[in-house]
């Protein structure tokens, strides 16, 4: 088997952390306003539509 002590990610040159959480937050704002736009668009649909 090989030998697994030390995590390759974390010691990797080239790592920006900082850059990474601040993609994350924006992944997550985007799924935010993502999800309550589809749902005023859903409850507009069922008022005007039926």
């Amino acid at each position: 088997m090989a030998d697994h002590s030390e995590v390759a990610y974390t010691t990797a040159d080239g790592n920006d952390y900082p850059a990474h959480e601040q993609t994350y937050e924006g992944f997550l704002m985007l799924v935010k306003w993502g999800t309550i736009s589809v749902i005023v668009i859903v409850a507009l649909m069922g008022v005007f539509l039926t």
